[in-house]
């Protein structure tokens, strides 16, 4: 027999597949829109919002779009005071590349991300040894910058308890131009199918191998399946930043189908050091 936990979780994951599902048609009818008005006007357009991934900017499928896809939408909540400070001075680099980072770092070693965000400080454990592809990688984009000044885009607050960064663009679709290897998708904190509250882990459009910049940070249990590579744990400190701001609430779906927080969620460093 079937238990109601078992069949709340059940319902999670098929409206998390339906949520999939409607933002893959929205973003696919958004670029034949785009594209007629690009041939209207003469203008070739490169790198629109669809574009996150180096196969897409060579002109491959559309494999890995934008990591919005790996939560569904929460529903709109009500406006609620910005709990975080103003936004350090500066914008986010466009950067990109066409290769995923030489392999730099210690495997062997232990590494800590700092996120030092308009609402607080959130510290990362990261692991290392599990994780070394996905590690190495935000060791080398965090020490070019790559998410300073960058918004945190995304707060889900319904079946799926989320926040949402790492994209320079701020829209979900934004990507470094290579795609990571999914790693330690049997981490043993991955049990029945969620992911526990403090777990940071990889955004992907839900094919394999699609990870690039964009992460998540897990700030109450979430049915998810385990298909999103869990780098790294929050701090308790960090996880009271979290609480802050998801207190405050997410505002209501935009075009793309992102629910921003409500809080101003602004990376304005990030750093990743060698214990």
């Amino acid at each position: 027999m079937v238990s109601q936990e078992q069949r709340r979780r059940q319902l999670a994951r098929e409206k998390f597949l339906r949520q999939q599902q409607r933002r893959t048609s929205a973003r696919r009818r958004a670029r034949v829109r785009n594209s007629a008005i690009a041939s209207v006007l003469g203008v070739i357009v490169i790198g629109t919002v669809a574009l996150y991934t180096t196969d897409v900017l060579k002109g491959g499928d559309d494999k890995a779009k934008a990591g919005a896809d790996t939560t569904p939408s929460a529903p709109p909540t009500s406006k609620a005071p910005d709990p975080c400070a103003k936004p350090a001075a500066g914008s986010a680099k466009k950067l990109s590349w066409k290769k995923e980072p030489a392999m730099t770092i210690d495997t062997s070693a232990k590494y800590t991300m700092k996120l030092a965000t308009t609402c607080g400080d959130i510290d990362v454990a990261l692991k290392t040894a599990a994780a070394p592809h996905t590690v190495n990688s935000f060791d080398f984009l965090a020490g070019k910058g790559y998410f300073d000044h960058t918004k945190c885009h995304r707060l889900t607050t319904s079946d799926i308890y989320v926040l949402q960064c790492g994209d320079p663009q701020g829209t979900g679709m934004g990507g470094p131009g290579y795609t990571l290897p999914d790693e330690n998708l049997k981490d043993k904190s991955l049990k029945a199918n969620t992911y526990p509250a403090g777990t940071v882990a990889m955004a992907n459009t839900g094919q394999k191998h699609t990870g690039g910049s964009q992460f998540f940070l897990v700030y109450k249990d979430s049915p998810l399946p385990p298909q999103y590579t869990p780098f790294g744990t929050v701090s308790d400190a960090g996880m009271k930043v979290l609480q802050k701001i998801a207190a405050a609430g997410a505002q209501p779906a935009d075009p793309t189908q992102n629910t921003a927080p409500n809080a101003t969620v602004v990376i304005n460093k990030a750093t990743v050091t060698k214990s």
